[in-house]
């Protein structure tokens, strides 16, 4: 076996990288079909959906870009697949090359065309107006969290490629994760969500992922969570009133602050548990933490 491990797979990514140039699907997948959709959300969807930001594009870019990534990556496990039923492994293990290189070259392939992909839906998000004043050292760290979330996905493709019994199977892996930014904080805030939905976007890992990106884009502390309250002293006869403006003023509090920080927390505090459960319902709707103080003693205890 040669021991010219950077030599080989250099050969070998080249040959790797030429397929994606020939494949039309390939490129129409990882970077028009991204490019498609952001079209869509910021010209079409984007006037009825409210993010707390004046421009929705800066919102939506990161969430593209990791959709852009978890396209691109099944065709890894294809194109692996693919030289596995061709024979060309059998070939390539024949010859006096080093036989980690044959992996290699596929996750490497699959970093670089999904970093072309990158810089082309960045710079269509330039023309659509996205802009940040994020610093080299923050576009450095948004370049090396895309790329160590490539890698990943890339090994788990390779997994994927080495263990299909089909093509299909060989793709089908990557809907999942393809799927995950739409349940995330890619495309809205969370708080919007309903409750089983919400406590599934903010605890699974593109969120943050994409709420870290974000943050370094708009040269924010990454994960800084701003809690805003409003206190409302209550009287049996001005309860519903009290509580009406109380709601009002924490949610203005919390949409101006949405502006500078992507995680704003809003609470609502007063003297007793309110009479009409209705309001228990419609703050946990509107993701406001509605307390009283048996209810901070409870969540104490």
């Amino acid at each position: 076996m040669s021991t010219h491990f950077f030599e080989d797979t250099a050969v070998l990514t080249g040959r790797s990288m030429r397929h994606i140039f020939r494949s039309a699907d390939t490129i129409i997948t990882t970077a028009i079909t991204p490019i498609a959709m952001m079209l869509l959300f910021v010209y079409v969807l984007g006037g009825a959906i409210e993010t707390g930001t004046d421009n929705y594009v800066n919102y939506l870019l990161p969430g593209i870009l990791l959709i852009a990534i978890a396209s691109g990556i099944a065709y890894t496990a294809v194109r692996l697949f693919t030289d596995m039923k061709s024979g060309i492994f059998e070939r390539f293990h024949s010859m006096p090359i080093a036989r980690s290189s044959v992996l290699w070259a596929h996750v490497l392939t699959s970093l670089v065309a999904n970093g072309i992909s990158v810089v082309i839906i960045v710079l269509v998000g330039l023309v659509m107006g996205f802009r940040t004043s994020a610093s080299p050292l923050a576009w450095l760290a948004v370049a090396g969290i895309l790329a160590l979330f490539t890698l990943a996905l890339t090994w788990i493709a390779v997994l994927a490629g080495l263990s299909a019994k089909s093509v299909d199977g060989a793709a089908g892996f990557s809907y999942p994760l393809i799927f995950l930014p739409f349940i995330s904080s890619a495309f809205v805030p969370t708080d919007t969500m309903p409750g089983p939905v919400r406590a599934f976007a903010e605890n699974q890992p593109v969120t943050s992922i994409v709420n870290t990106i974000q943050d370094l884009f708009a040269q924010r502390q990454v994960d800084s969570d701003i809690w805003v309250a409003e206190v409302k002293s209550l009287t049996r006869a001005n309860e519903e009133r009290q509580l009406r403006l109380g709601l009002g003023q924490v949610l203005i509090y919390q949409q101006r602050l949405k502006r500078t920080h992507s995680s704003v927390r809003a609470v609502l505090m007063v003297e007793w548990r309110p009479l009409d459960p209705d309001w228990q319902e419609l703050c946990n709707h509107l993701g406001v933490l509605l307390l009283w103080p048996d209810a901070i003693a409870q969540r104490l205890s």
